[in-house]
């Protein structure tokens, strides 16, 4: 455990939303597909630039550390071999280009930051250098960059691949990617390369800019970054692998990590071994890798109201939708088995292990058929719905914390936004009882990394961080400030 015996954490609690519909497994509700059916729901407004002011309006209010946008670059095709369930259900579909909003919801707000998703696989770094630089400027440095390599197929093939790169392929990719990232952000401009002297005509001293000339396996870019340093530089750096390749790219890069599994138990191995890597291997603290599960919290002033908000939301949820998803996040396709087909009997090892897994953590369900991983993931997603009271779900966020070394949950909706402003009215009282969130951002109009790890003058990565070995600094000259070749 990275926290203190007996010390509480103030977590850190983000909004998990996406540019479409719904995302992993949400119809219209983010996490739960068909849900845009609900008389209540408003989540199919997400094409309106005030669905998300508003709602980035609300959680600034509540004192919520950040907005996380995900993204994908394909449809969920998987499933039957088609996108029908996917565009017939609203599953991720249609998904709008998430950078674009995050203006907007900058513009009327101070504190709350943004984390939006970015794939090194499709995406070149000297464009997405600018774009992120850019959004920085413009935010106050409140933005982050939730580093991704893509997984589906269907985004592959629209980007001219026959197929995704291989796993292990695709996160060599993504290593020399942010290496090129830090050369821009941190090691192109000199911290005081602006001067903007209206006497001598100098806007920015040349001596200052430079080249970073990467020549690499796979990404050949002579820069200078076409952006001046912005307030962060570097964006709060936020990933989700879980994998080998992916442990070893966040123990060396994450400053967030994201999960996503049914319950703590799951995923607290793969937490302590990141943690642990970060320690031995890359000299960093481990307390100072925030690791956020994924959640949705189903809330009720008393458990009946609670769990008839559930009765309420399964009658519109899409067991289709949910299984279109399902076949894009694991690349299996259930519509091949019956539907009483028992699927912990069926000769894949793949289906077979994915299942047990569900049902080691639902214990009360004799049969595992397609239709049943469907009801399972239909709400909620692939995470946990924490259905109850406030003190309810408080003590399941405190298990997680307990038993996974969790410092914070991305909080998923069923129902947009009344999902949120239940959170806000019923669950963050009870949390703040307990002492496990604060009353105020720690750096109000503060960047999104000086809230994160609660340090006034933090914009940049921490100094034990790899990142921090390629800022040239103000004062340093060119030749003292070598760009590092890790």
């Amino acid at each position: 455990m990275s926290s203190q015996p007996g010390k509480k954490k103030s977590l850190v609690l983000n909004a998990f939303s996406t540019d479409c519909r719904n995302w992993w497994a949400a119809g219209s509700g983010h996490q739960s597909p068909g849900i845009w059916r609900h008389p209540d729901d408003q989540s199919s407004r997400f094409n309106q630039i005030d669905h998300w002011t508003e709602l980035a309006k609300l959680l600034e209010e509540a004192k919520f550390h950040g907005i996380f946008i995900a993204d994908v670059l394909g449809g969920y095709d998987v499933y039957s071999g088609s996108l029908d369930p996917a565009i017939i259900s609203g599953a991720q579909w249609p998904v709008h280009e998430p950078l674009a909003i995050i203006s907007a919801m900058a513009a009327v707000t101070k504190s709350i930051g943004f984390g939006v998703t970015v794939s090194t696989t499709y995406e070149q770094p000297y464009h997405l250098a600018r774009r992120l630089s850019t959004l920085d400027h413009l935010s106050n440095g409140r933005i982050g960059w939730n580093i991704v390599t893509s997984y589906l197929d269907s985004a592959a093939k629209n980007m001219g691949l026959a197929q995704q790169p291989q796993h292990d392929d695709r996160y060599a990719q993504a290593e020399e990617y942010i290496k090129v990232m830090y050369k821009l952000f941190e090691s192109s401009w000199r911290d005081d390369a602006i001067e903007l002297n209206k006497e001598t005509g100098v806007y920015t001293n040349p001596d200052r800019v430079r080249k970073i000339n990467h020549n690499g396996k796979f990404f050949t870019v002579p820069g200078p970054h076409i952006c001046s340093p912005s307030p962060q530089r570097t964006p709060l750096l936020i990933q989700a692998g879980t994998s080998r390749a992916g442990k070893v790219f966040a123990a060396q890069h994450a400053e967030v990590i994201f999960v996503s599994a049914h319950a703590p138990q799951v995923c607290a191995k793969s937490i302590a071994d990141i943690r642990e890597l970060a320690k031995t291997q890359f000299g960093r603290d481990p307390s100072n890798i925030k690791v956020l599960a994924l959640v949705c919290p189903i809330l009720g002033k008393t458990e009946e109201e609670a769990q008839a908000k559930l009765a309420d939301y399964k009658q519109y949820a899409s067991h289709e939708g949910a299984l279109a998803l399902f076949g894009g996040w694991t690349g299996m396709d259930l519509s091949k088995y019956g539907d009483d087909e028992e699927l912990r009997e069926v000769e894949s090892n793949a289906v077979k292990s994915t299942v047990e897994g569900y049902a080691r953590f639902s214990p009360g369900t004799s049969k595992w058929t397609k239709h049943t991983i469907a009801e399972h993931v239909s709400i909620g997603g692939n995470g946990p719905a924490l259905v109850g009271t406030p003190s309810q779900v408080a003590d399941s966020l405190e298990t997680w914390v307990n038993e996974a070394d969790i410092d914070g949950f991305n909080f998923a909706y069923t129902l947009f936004p009344q999902s949120f402003k239940d959170i806000v009215e019923l669950l963050l009282p009870e949390l703040k009882k307990r002492g496990l969130f604060w009353d105020d951002y720690a750096v109000p109009a503060g960047t999104y990394r000086e809230n994160f790890y609660r340090k006034p003058g933090q914009s940049g990565p921490p100094s034990e961080h790899v990142a921090s070995t390629f800022r040239w600094k103000a004062g340093v000259s060119a030749e003292e400030a070598v760009i590092p070749e890790i």
